[in-house]
């Protein structure tokens, strides 16, 4: 098994999967590239039928949890994915929501637990790539973040034991590139209540940190196809209100932060996969 090709992503949430890694997913389980995706949490904290909110009167977890795990498995067939993985934790919810106080949820779990589950996995499943957020979960959202933690301490034992993975990535969102959207959406005449041109200092990754950007042009369609499955989740989903025109320019590249490798990558990266193959 070890010499089949092979990249898992680790992500919190149905839904995740999508923006960061819909392209390399679908572009690589096209070229033959074993693919696997772990999910942590079921995503009970999402919008339940009718878009009530997580503490709204109706709002029922265990069936957020169905219709988001069903939403996935559409999802993942769009994108071509061959092996979901679920972790099966609860969902944290955001910063400040009733559910952090929780001993169930996956941010409160012992990390040692957690990452052994995913530990197991990558001995399954031996990839050479491994992909999850940076240490601020991309935007701080605590399963995000938790993610992160799980995946570095499951990626150092199995590096100890067996080596792998070669690589390791941070999902990226250049802070450049959320500028150039906002141009974009103005020329279209899109309407948004967010200041493209004023970010946040957390906000995005510098674009000196990123290292590699990978071309999925050609699957845009496809994140689209994606996206549009986690249809309990629409009214989160900013990009699902884009003219199609705009989505190869807004979601044809995924970059990423190479943050660890033991092989020789070239100084443009733009295969994840660069070294190994």
């Amino acid at each position: 098994m070890e010499s089949e090709l092979t990249l898992m992503a680790v992500h919190a949430h149905p839904d995740d999967e999508v923006l960061s890694t819909g392209g390399i997913f679908a572009r690589y389980a096209e070229e033959g590239v074993r693919t696997v995706l772990v999910t942590c949490t079921n995503g009970e904290q999402g919008d339940g039928p009718g878009g009530v909110k997580p503490g709204e009167p109706g709002h029922d977890e265990d069936a957020v949890r169905e219709r988001r795990l069903a939403e996935l498995r559409d999802s993942v067939a769009h994108l071509g994915i061959e092996h979901v993985e679920l972790l099966g934790y609860r969902d944290s919810g955001m910063v400040g929501w009733d559910a952090n106080t929780r001993d169930d949820v996956f941010a409160n779990i012992p990390l040692a637990q957690s990452a052994a589950k995913l530990t197991a996995l990558m001995d399954k499943y031996r990839p050479q790539v491994l992909v999850t957020y940076d240490e601020n979960g991309g935007y701080g959202h605590p399963d995000h973040i938790q993610a992160h933690r799980v995946a570095v301490v499951a990626a150092e034992a199995q590096r100890e034991r067996r080596g792998l993975p070669h690589k390791l990535y941070h999902t990226a969102m250049p802070r450049s590139g959320f500028r150039a959207m906002g141009s974009l959406l103005r020329e279209a005449g899109v309407e948004f209540d967010f200041d493209f041109d004023e970010l946040p200092e957390d906000f995005g990754t510098p674009d000196e940190k990123i290292t590699t950007h990978v071309d999925v042009r050609s699957y845009v369609d496809r994140k689209r196809k994606a996206l549009a499955a986690h249809a309990s989740q629409a009214d989160n989903i900013f990009f699902l209100r884009l003219p199609d025109d705009l989505l190869p320019q807004v979601l044809g590249t995924e970059a990423f932060v190479r943050v660890k490798s033991d092989v020789a990558v070239p100084d443009d990266e733009d295969d994840l996969f660069a070294g190994i193959r």
